[in-house]
Order: C-alpha cells, then sequence, then structure tokens
C-alpha cells in the first residue's frame, strides 16, 4: 500500500487558472487565480503539497516536486523560468527564477529576488529579499535595486495575457 497521493481531485485549481495541453499536474496542488502552468511542465504533488500563487507562471518543461516534509510553494507574481526545476523549496512574492535553475529541499528565496539561469540553490539556503542569485552553488551577488526587483512581477504579468491567449485559442479547437 502506497502513501503517495496520486488523485487528481486533490488539486485545487482556480478556473482561472491555464494549463498548457501536455503539462502533468498530479496530487496536492493549488493554484491561484491567473496562474499558469506551460507546455510538458509536470507538477507533481503526490508526496507533499505543491501550492503556486495568484498570477504566476511556471514556463515550459519545468519540474516542480516536493519531499516529506518539504512542501513547495510559489508566491503571487512569480515567473519560474523554462526548465526550472523547484524541489521542496519556497519562493515568495515577485520573484524571477532563471531557466534551467534548480532549487532544492528548505531553500527560501526572498520576494523580489531573481535567481540567475542555471543557478544551483542547495539545501535549506536562505536568499534575503531584493538578491541578485547566480552560479553553482548559487550565493548572493548584490541587491537589486527597486527596478530591477520588479522583473519577476512584470513577466508574471505579460505571461497572464499570454495564457489567456492560449487558453481562448485552446478553447476554440485552435
Amino acid at each position: 500500500m502506497s502513501d503517495l497521493n496520486l488523485d487528481r481531485t486533490h488539486a485545487n485549481i482556480d478556473p482561472s487558472c491555464f494549463i498548457a495541453p501536455g503539462a502533468i499536474v498530479i496530487g496536492a496542488v493549488s493554484m491561484g487565480a491567473q496562474a499558469s502552468v506551460w507546455y510538458n511542465c509536470v507538477l507533481r504533488g503526490d508526496v507533499s503539497t505543491i501550492t503556486i500563487g495568484e498570477r504566476s507562471n511556471i514556463q515550459d518543461g519545468t519540474v516542480i516536486h516536493a519531499d516529506i516534509g518539504f512542501p513547495t510553494t510559489i508566491g503571487n507574481d512569480c515567473t519560474v523560468g523554462h526548465g526550472a526545476v523547484v524541489h521542496g523549496a519556497t519562493v515568495e512574492d515577485g520573484c524571477l527564477i532563471g531557466m534551467r535553475a534548480v532549487l532544492l529541499n528548505g531553500c527560501r528565496v526572498g520576494a523580489g529576488s531573481i535567481v540567475g539561469s542555471g543557478a544551483v540553490v542547495t539545501e535549506g539556503t536562505l536568499i534575503p529579499p531584493n538578491s541578485l542569485v547566480l552560479g553553482v552553488p548559487a550565493k548572493v551577488v548584490r541587491a537589486l535595486d527597486a527596478q530591477q526587483s520588479q522583473r519577476g512581477r512584470h513577466g508574471a504579468a505579460d505571461y497572464v495575457r499570454f495564457a489567456q491567449a492560449h487558453k481562448q485559442s485552446w478553447e476554440r479547437g485552435r
């Protein structure tokens, strides 16, 4: 007997969300209003919960999973770039997670931060708000100014529009 949550009925998806064809969303996954999950993503809430905040976008090919004792939370107005892996991590509001970045169990990315493409944020790392984080392993390089710390939010606003267009196209039968 397995304790895994494989039931799609446990998902709590706001009706305004867009989940692209080919994306897999299973288990205890919650998505806030106007959030989007793009083509070929996997969100596996089978072991612990995954929460995606309002207007956040999970771009193509991203994998989000959680671990026992390490739920995954993506805040509001976040952009998670193509091919990222977020595993048992917390991403606060307004962050930009670069393409192919990896966030591991117990790490926390502070609000308004940017994690650069390909960075690996190791287990338990705490990133202060409004930080630029680069490298393997990822390190805080510098603080972001007010304009730079809005990049995640700007990307999220763009993706709300993109998601609406894609959703309408799929509903019309393309």
